[in-house]
C-alpha cells in the first residue's frame, strides 16, 4: 500500500460517494473546576474517615491485647507461687518419710543451762 492509498482509506471512513458529509457528534459534558474541587474534598474526607476508623479498631485491639498480657502476667505469678508451695510441701513430706529421719531418736533435755 502506498502513502496516498492509506490516506484515501482513512478519508473513506468519514465521507464517501453518495454519503452525507455532516457528522453528528454527541457533546460530552465536562466537570468544571468547582465541581472537581468539591469532589476531591469529599474523597479526601472519605479517606480520612476510613483512616480514623482503622486506627480506632487497632486501638481497641491494643487495649484487649494489653489486658490479656496483664492477665497472663498475673497467672504466671500465681503459677510460680503455687510451684513454690508445692515444692515446700513435697520437701517436708519427703524429709519426714526419709530413712535418715526415721532412724533418728528423739531426745529429752537433761538439764537447763543457766548463765
Amino acid at each position: 500500500m502506498t502513502y496516498s492509498s492509506t490516506l484515501a482509506m482513512n478519508r473513506s471512513r468519514y465521507s464517501g460517494r453518495n454519503q452525507n458529509t455532516v457528522g453528528f457528534a454527541i457533546p460530552r459534558s465536562k466537570i468544571g473546576p468547582i465541581s472537581n474541587t468539591i469532589i476531591l474534598i469529599v474523597l479526601i474526607c472519605l479517606l480520612g474517615l476510613l483512616y480514623l476508623s482503622q486506627i480506632t479498631k487497632t486501638d481497641s485491639f491494643g487495649y484487649q491485647i494489653n489486658s490479656l498480657q496483664n492477665e497472663q502476667a498475673q497467672l504466671e505469678t500465681q503459677n510460680q507461687n503455687l510451684a513454690v508451695s508445692t515444692a515446700r510441701i513435697q520437701s517436708l513430706s519427703s524429709v519426714q518419710n526419709s530413712a535418715v529421719v526415721k532412724s533418728m531418736v528423739p531426745i529429752t533435755p537433761k538439764g537447763v543451762v543457766s548463765n
